[in-house]
């Protein structure tokens, strides 16, 4: 009876571990996606992209792994600064949710910059060879 006790014990601890492991994996990689839109490395962000990413930008538009990298690649999402101000992870196994908030510098012709306050929502699947993927990026607009 102990033994069966300890064991019990045992994975509850090794499950909360693994919990907390991927929360703050999940966060690293957020903060780790965010500099890499700012600075466009376009080698991580194909990576952690999803091949079947739906992204939807606070104005509405889709866009799916191709087109949005794409468009970083073009100029039409620019992103000078990210701060994130918030990020929430849940974690269900091998699927984590984020709840977001920050704030995206852009750079305009005029040279005044737009500032994008934005509350998100992503979800990342672990997929076995590539790890953590996000397949679907979601956000809003918040009013100043």
């Amino acid at each position: 009876m102990k033994k069966i006790l300890i064991l019990a014990l045992s994975l509850i601890i090794g499950q909360t571990a693994l919990a907390q492991n991927t929360k703050a994996d999940v966060e690293a990689l957020e903060r780790k996606r965010f500099a890499a839109q700012v600075s466009k490395d376009f080698d991580f962000l194909e990576k952690v992209f999803a091949d079947d990413l739906v992204y939807t930008h606070s104005s509405g538009k889709q866009d799916n792994k191709q087109a949005y990298i794409q468009s970083i690649r073009d100029g039409k999402s620019v992103y000078d600064k990210i701060d994130v101000d918030e990020i929430i992870v849940r974690d269900y196994g091998k699927t984590a949710v984020v709840n977001g908030k920050v704030t995206i510098t852009q750079g305009t012709a005029s040279g005044k910059p737009t500032i994008l306050p934005l509350r998100y929502t992503v979800v990342y699947n672990k997929n076995g060879k590539k790890g953590w993927q996000l397949n679907t990026w979601q956000s809003l607009k918040l009013v100043n």
